[in-house]
């Protein structure tokens, strides 16, 4: 897929940038992985169309003596119902583990530690009626839940900006506050998982239009499969399954705004490497 307007030089020379850096350290763990996920049923505000979307992603985690990082870098393709555009969109976060720094236990509860998060997300769209380049700084605490695989609660700020087509200037949101959920759960031995996030947003003032904007929620789950011995390969090298994203209020669109809600099923495969 060819990105417009040197945006894949970008992301890979950040991609770069940020894996170089976790290697100056040694990692305890590491999974780094492609995948492709497609769906019909995508929305975008001011539109209120069903989207064909094809998604391909890279995705890097790893874990080190004093905490964990996560990349990811989505690049997406929309069909003719959202102009064709093309969009790049990027997180990272990294997680330090306060108990391994100071070397006490910090469980409590069904709380295996705490830590503190920080991270940045980074996108471009090339849709004509919008035009998303969208800037935003994270930061806040995590609670790592004790579950098999993982379950991380954050209560994180978010410093968020955008300059979209016919902004001059690049404006700049109220600061506000994100609950977030991030799991990975194995389902037994079965070869299944539980895997996702939920994100919910404050609202964040008045948008750069001047319109009020809205609390959103973002839920996007999956139940993936590790199809490797049926191929030959190491476990969890290759996996598929199903995945469902809700977003409501998306991108703090009141409800009131055609395709402010998507209700998105899509199918997903994964290569770990």
């Amino acid at each position: 897929m060819k990105i417009n307007n040197n945006i894949g030089a970008g992301v890979f020379a950040a991609a770069a940038l940020l894996l170089g850096a976790q290697a100056t350290h040694a990692a305890d763990w590491s999974d780094t992985s492609v995948g492709l996920r497609y769906g019909t049923k995508f929305q975008e505000p001011y539109n209120g169309q069903d989207i064909n979307k094809a998604i391909v992603n890279f995705t890097h985690a790893s874990g080190y003596k004093y905490g964990s990082n996560f990349f990811n870098v989505d690049f997406l393709k929309s069909d003719n119902v959202d102009s064709n555009a093309q969009e790049v969109y990027v997180v990272y976060r990294h997680t330090l583990d306060l108990g391994k720094v100071t070397g006490k236990n910090l469980a409590f509860g069904p709380v295996r530690g705490t830590g503190l998060t920080a991270g940045f997300d980074v996108n471009t769209k090339n849709d004509p009626g919008y035009g998303s380049k969208k800037r935003m700084l994270v930061a806040g605490p995590t609670l790592m839940i004790d579950v098999p695989g993982f379950l991380n609660v954050s209560l994180l700020a978010l410093w968020e900006s955008n300059q979209p087509v016919g902004i001059t200037s690049r404006y700049h949101y109220d600061t506000h506050a994100m609950l977030n959920m991030a799991w990975g759960i194995p389902i037994g031995n079965s070869g299944f998982s539980f895997e996702g996030f939920m994100n919910y947003i404050a609202a964040k003032g008045t948008n750069e239009f001047g319109g009020g904007t809205a609390p959103e929620l973002n839920i996007d789950a999956q139940i993936m499969y590790d199809v490797s011995p049926y191929m030959g390969a190491s476990k969890n090298t290759f996996r598929v399954g199903f995945e469902y994203q809700y977003w409501r209020n998306k991108f703090g669109n009141p409800h009131s705004v055609p395709g402010s809600l998507a209700k998105t099923p899509m199918l997903r495969a994964e290569y770990h490497f």
